[in-house]
């Protein structure tokens, strides 16, 4: 990674481990990924990468109105920064869960609300609970495309859908399909992979729209298949993490090529033996979700991650390759942004190499308001 993409003009104040946006590099993948899907109303992209109002207002600006949402807490800052959005809770509601929604969705009147369901016990609830409220609430029913996390598997996915229609207090709109487990590096692989998904979840549509039942909703996919579907109008596209994007997906998916646009910095600390250095950048401060590689410092590639504890990071240089400084910066690019953003309750704004504002993360916790 080229550190000068990262390096600020001063740190002298900001006090480290920091998480930072580089504004301009997001600004860059927000316009790539709307050209790639063929226009902002095709996204129904995810907050969860970010977690903050400050995004989903530049994404409201640039012509983005779907959001995709983890939690209730997601589901409250989005709706809250927006006006007439379409916002989707792409997880299960059980439990205090189901009351918070109804009353979210209650508040929110301008804003079009939609959750996801795989069960039909907790969508009755769901159901019983919207009549006492008196609303009806939107679901996409979740199917379960290969990675077995959630979801009506695609064999039970027609007459799951028709017995959830006959249920009063909910409308069913369509279906959410999140394929998360296509990880494959080489692009023709993963299409062809996305191809079979759409083959079964197309035929089920089409046969769901035939009996008379609305289903005209897809929301498809996720980051690394979202270019796949590019060409498929028939659908929503559900990218998150390449709008700021993160060393991962950029070493794992050089068919997309979005810049990462968040840095940790960090501090050198110590250098405990020959030819090792510590920074400040523990695992309280940088993501260990997945296993593996957890970062790389931007200009550093020849840096071999060691050990990591909770607020200490240890590597080592080939030897005599020089150390860098006690007291000097370090950027290092998250493996995962997405859960690395969670860690903070602000992040530092930068552009052209200064700083220019700080975004709340509040949507970090599981509460907010309701």
């Amino acid at each position: 990674m080229d550190r000068n993409a990262y390096v600020l003009d001063d740190t002298s104040n900001i006090a480290s481990p920091a998480l930072i946006y580089y504004r301009d590099i997001i600004l860059e993948n927000t316009k790539r990924t709307i050209e790639t899907a063929g226009g902002a109303d095709r996204l129904w992209p995810h907050v969860k990468s970010h977690k903050t109002a400050d995004m989903v207002c530049m994404q409201i600006n640039m012509g983005i109105t779907r959001f995709k949402c983890a939690t209730i807490a997601e589901v409250e800052m989005t709706a809250k920064a927006g006006g007439a959005l379409h916002i989707m809770l792409a997880y299960p509601l059980v439990g205090p869960n189901i009351s918070r929604f109804l009353r979210l969705a209650s508040d929110f009147t301008q804003t079009v609300f939609y959750t996801i369901g795989d069960d039909l016990q907790q969508l009755g609830i769901l159901s019983d609970e919207a009549g006492k409220n008196g609303i009806k609430i939107n679901i996409l029913v979740d199917v379960d495309a290969g990675m077995h996390r959630t979801g009506v598997p695609v064999n039970k996915l027609e007459r799951f859908y028709e017995r959830a229609c006959a249920l009063k207090n909910i409308t069913l709109k369509g279906l959410h399909c999140y394929d998360g487990h296509l990880h494959d590096s080489d692009f023709n692989v993963r299409k062809a992979k996305t191809e079979e998904i759409d083959r079964v979840v197309l035929k089920i549509q089409e046969s769901l729209l035939r009996k008379g039942l609305d289903c005209n909703i897809l929301v498809m996919g996720g980051t690394p298949t979202f270019p796949c579907r590019a060409k498929k109008n028939n659908m929503y596209l559900s990218p998150g993490t390449c709008f700021i994007g993160d060393w991962g997906y950029y070493k794992k998916f050089p068919d997309m090529a979005f810049q990462p646009g968040a840095a940790v910095l960090s501090r050198v600390v110590s250098h405990p033996v020959e030819n090792t250095f510590t920074i400040d950048l523990g695992s309280k401060g940088i993501a260990s979700d997945p296993a593996g590689e957890r970062g790389i410092i931007a200009g550093m590639e020849d840096a071999k991650s060691l050990f990591q504890s909770e607020e200490h990071w240890v590597f080592s240089l080939p030897e005599g390759q020089e150390l860098p400084d006690i007291g000097s910066d370090c950027y290092v690019i998250p493996a995962h942004v997405c859960p690395t953003s969670a860690l903070y309750p602000q992040i530092i704004i930068a552009e052209s190499g200064k700083i220019n504002g700080e975004w709340q993360v509040s949507a970090r916790n599981r509460r907010i308001n309701y």
